[in-house]
């Protein structure tokens, strides 16, 4: 029952036109299935709706109703075309803010500037405000009034995956045209072609990972003033408040805990644990007695500890 209670619910606003227009993602290929997944992540999402003149992007209407979203038709009052889309969307979440106490999460889906005002006025109202479009239409000024930013990403079309899969046809034809050549010559040249093509290790060439500027001073600033171990998810709720577009996979991580194992490595931190909790405290922490284990550990053990430490309770999630 108390999680129930303790459950976000969460309003999503969609300025459409905002979100397909030269951005990458036309209106036929929009998907909102992705940032939807992130949303039901936080909680409900009790209230969607989309904002555009929808004359001009038909084909997009029947997927927004498979996934709930009520379309609110905003025509052209001018004659240069433009419509009163992002005034009706601010209007609307207004109202709902102050009628609607229950929602405690909105969600604005655009890259406009022009909406910093109502993500500052629902702040000041104790809501949490998310921003959600994509990175390269996204005003920077926008991103900041936001407490956190999810960005969407055009999918793929079939003509890149087209030329990506020629591409690599192209390159296994050129390689078979070397290892015809002069018989054992040939083979001996593509055997040493392929020993140094392949990445020592065997597998695959992983993408290059470095700890962000800006996980080193937060993590650097909460330790010097701790008194005690630190819940990893309040390093990752501080990094989101200051950086709300903040994710740590485009910085090489796959998960918060591997960027964490990353400052332990520069030694930045010490991870310990307590129970069956991971805790982060100053590399220079003296660790008393009691069932804590404060021993420091190398990129040897990280393998077998990845499993514990995804065990951090999710920032995104409320604690019970």
């Amino acid at each position: 029952m108390n999680g129930r209670n303790a459950e976000h619910r969460i309003a999503l606003f969609i300025d459409f036109e905002n979100l397909v227009t030269n951005t990458g993602i036309s209106s036929a290929s929009f998907d909102l299935q992705p940032s939807l997944d992130r949303l039901l992540e936080k909680g409900k999402v009790v209230f969607r709706r989309a904002y555009c003149d929808w004359s001009r992007f038909a084909e997009a209407k029947i997927r927004l109703h498979e996934f709930g979203v009520e379309l609110i038709d905003v025509p052209p009052s001018t004659r240069a075309g433009k419509n009163g889309a992002d005034m009706r969307l601010v209007i609307d979440a207004l109202e709902l803010c102050y009628a609607r106490e229950s929602i405690d999460t909105f969600v604005i889906g655009s890259g406009d500037s022009d909406f910093c005002p109502l993500a500052y006025k629902l702040r000041e109202n104790g809501r949490t405000v998310i921003g959600l479009a994509v990175k390269e239409s996204t005003s920077p000024l926008f991103v900041k009034a936001c407490d956190e930013f999810i960005y969407l990403r055009p999918r793929q079309s079939r003509s890149d995956k087209g030329d990506k899969e020629k591409g690599r046809q192209s390159v296994s034809a050129e390689e078979a045209g070397h290892g015809k050549r002069g018989g054992r010559q040939g083979r001996d040249e593509k055997g040493r072609g392929d020993k140094e093509k392949t990445p020592q290790g065997g597998g695959k060439s992983q993408p290059k990972t470095e700890v962000p500027d800006i996980a080193r001073e937060v993590v650097q600033s909460m330790l010097a003033r701790a008194t005690g171990p630190v819940n990893p998810s309040l390093i990752k709720e501080a990094i989101v408040r200051k950086e709300p577009d903040f994710d740590e996979r485009e910085h090489g991580f796959s998960t918060f805990a591997r960027l964490l194992a990353a400052l332990e490595q520069q030694g930045l931190l010490r991870r310990i644990q307590q129970g069956r909790q991971w805790y982060v405290v100053a590399a220079d922490f003296d660790v008393g007695g009691g069932d804590t284990k404060g021993k420091k550990r190398g990129p040897a053990h990280a393998a077998e500890e990845d499993d514990e430490l995804e065990s951090y309770p999710d920032p995104d999630e409320d604690e019970g």
